[in-house]
């Protein structure tokens, strides 16, 4: 009896003890878990924001991109100068093709009746076709030298290809040879008005790249100016009053 009392009165104090510690220490862990995440958050490194540039920074990087537009501007006008003057000569070139093809239309005009009319009967020997083909091979060197036929043209004409037979009477000749001419220098003055199209477009273009350029820097150098901050709309149309009248170029007809 007495061991069962002895026994009795040291265990359950144990056990009391045990339970405690696995009491304190569930409470532990549960305080753990609820208090965690506030942890993480407070752990989380802050961002810190990257400083302001100075005002001195700012100039300076407004200063060098108003000198490098204002280099582009310049190159750009001096382009746009080039490209117009190309279109000028383009141009001429094509006024003077459309007066000599002018020129070679009237002539043919005057042989329009030409061939309603018979042929002058020459006697058909050997010599007489000798001298046909004679005639054409001189007049047709002769029409190249001017420049009036082509070098593809007169070889033609030696070849006897292409309608050319030197067998024809020299009327039929003549007539064949002014309007060889007179297709050659329309050809001409076709090619020269296309060079003359792709100039414009090309001056064109130059130019709208000048005046978008003339205004950036516009804006960019009032930008530099202190206690001014013109909006970006307000300098564009002011920079475009002078170069839009100075880099168009004005087509003639």
């Amino acid at each position: 009896m007495n061991t069962v009392v002895y026994q009795f009165l040291v265990e359950v104090p144990t056990a009391a003890a045990i339970w405690s510690a696995l009491l304190v220490l569930a409470l532990t862990v549960l305080t753990v878990l609820v208090a965690r995440p506030e942890r993480e958050t407070a752990a989380e490194p802050a961002v810190e924001a990257s400083p302001a540039p100075s005002p001195a920074t700012e100039l300076a990087d407004l200063r060098r991109y108003a000198e490098e537009v204002a280099v582009a501007a310049a190159g750009a006008a001096q382009t746009a100068r080039r490209r117009r003057e190309a279109w000028l000569t383009a141009q001429e070139e094509m006024d003077r093709a459309w007066e000599v093809y002018d020129d070679a239309e009237t002539a043919a005009r005057r042989f329009v009746g030409a061939a309603a009319l018979p042929a002058p009967r020459t006697p058909r020997t050997p010599a007489e076709y000798a001298g046909r083909e004679r005639w054409l091979h001189q007049a047709a060197v002769a029409a190249h030298w001017r420049g009036e036929l082509p070098v593809e043209r007169l070889r033609d004409v030696f070849a006897h290809r292409d309608g050319w037979d030197s067998r024809r009477h020299p009327v039929e000749q003549e007539v064949l040879l002014v309007r060889a001419v007179r297709d050659g220098r329309r050809d001409a003055y076709r090619a020269a008005a296309e060079r003359e199209r792709s100039a414009w477009r090309d001056a064109e273009l130059a130019a709208e790249a000048a005046r978008a350029l003339s205004a950036e820097a516009y804006a960019a150098a009032q930008r530099l100016r202190p206690g001014r901050v013109p909006a970006p709309r307000a300098a564009t149309g002011a920079a475009r009053t002078a170069p839009a009248a100075r880099w168009r170029p004005a087509r003639v007809g």
